[in-house]
């Protein structure tokens, strides 16, 4: 059976008083560990103070992105290196915001996926489709090709140390959201695509739910059979909204 996983993407918010103050309510809470695991996602800037104060919990720290490349003259990035000596296990990769921002494609982050599992870092590959698309009827059209493209020549074993996350474009920061139905039948038809490469690791791999997930719609959509948990926006940066969402497992 596969276990809930709960992750906070903050995106450019929270200073280091902002994330102490933060991790100070998530700690003051409580949640069922045994079904969920709790994951948050601070600026770079922040990642160090994050771990110092969750090492002797059971709540992970990763990043939001990193570069493909382990060094070099590579202005501004951050290699998985990094990410690890500051407390890292996770990074988030492919988000729409990377992608529509900075022009990132499915083999950069198939690249990026690759070298975050070489330097024992999971990483969180994001796909999803934009209103356009969906409107015109592409949207398993799109995910497959992502899909297909950010875990081109993963094994059985790459894809399991892997978390997938379906995040529709059109339903991220808009107060737009999938409904249940909607949601899990793009869930499904990814874990069925992912099962083309292999079966075992389709039903092993957690594939999250990432589109203005929030309290009042998290437990509809975390009964779903292939939502295994939750990457959270806005709801993330208020301690009690991201405590009732994992409590929604």
């Amino acid at each position: 059976m596969r276990k809930f996983l709960i992750a906070g993407n903050w995106k450019m918010n929270g200073t280091i008083d902002e994330t102490k103050t933060l991790l100070s309510g998530l700690l003051a809470g409580s949640y069922d560990d045994t079904k969920a695991d709790m994951l948050v996602c601070p600026p770079y800037t922040s990642l160090e103070t994050a771990s110092n104060m969750l090492q002797d919990s059971k709540i992970a720290v990763g990043g939001q992105d990193m570069s493909v490349h382990q060094k070099g003259a590579y202005t501004a990035e951050i290699s998985a290196t990094m990410l690890l000596t500051v407390g890292a296990s996770f990074v988030i990769l492919g988000h729409s915001e990377r992608r529509q921002y900075h022009a990132e494609s499915d083999q950069l982050v198939n690249a990026k996926a690759k070298a975050a599992i070489d330097a024992i870092l999971t990483p969180i590959i994001c796909v999803g489709e934009t209103l356009d698309q969906r409107e015109a009827g592409q949207t398993e059209q799109i995910i497959g090709m992502q899909i297909d493209g950010t875990l081109e020549g993963f094994s059985a074993d790459m894809i399991k140390k892997s978390v997938i996350a379906y995040e529709p474009v059109w339903a991220i920061g808009t107060g737009k959201t999938a409904t249940p139905e909607m949601a899990q039948d793009v869930h499904k038809f990814i874990r069925e695509r992912v099962a083309g490469i292999d079966k075992d690791a389709a039903e092993s791999v957690q594939i999250l739910y990432g589109g203005s997930v929030k309290p009042d719609n998290a437990k509809d959509l975390l009964s779903q059979p292939d939502i295994d948990g939750a990457l959270v926006g806005g709801a993330a940066l208020k301690a009690d909204d991201f405590l009732k969402i994992i409590n929604a497992v």
